[in-house]
């Protein structure tokens, strides 16, 4: 099963149109359009967990320590892909296709990866 995402909210839709201009067969949803927008983090957590999504986030200063609170939990946490929000986009895109194309199913599971790589 290909790998799926969920970018946050404030994730850089520049990022997302990059990816998808390169490999256009790739899962990625925004909660905006899944009726997350202004959800606390742990709800998207949660949701991407149910629909088995690896999260896409600027957000290092609350979502990393709430996903680990999930693996100290033993609750599924399919992955989170960190980028800080200043960091230069082309190898943002560049990680995240790398990501896609060369990741096992579940190898992000558990786990927090800062981009770029």
């Amino acid at each position: 099963m290909p790998m799926r995402y969920l970018a946050d909210e404030n994730f850089h839709a520049g990022i997302v149109r990059g990816v998808r201009r390169r490999v256009p067969e790739i899962d990625i949803v925004f909660a905006r359009d899944v009726g997350l927008d202004g959800r606390d983090d742990t709800v998207l957590l949660n949701w991407a967990a149910r629909e088995d999504r690896v999260i896409l986030t600027h957000d290092v200063n609350t979502m990393v320590g709430l996903a680990m609170d999930r693996v100290r939990n033993g609750l599924p946490m399919r992955g989170l892909l960190v980028a800080p929000a200043d960091a230069p986009i082309g190898p943002i895109i560049e990680s995240v296709i790398l990501i896609d194309q060369c990741s096992l199913e579940n190898e992000w599971s558990g786990q927090v990866l800062f981009l770029p790589l």
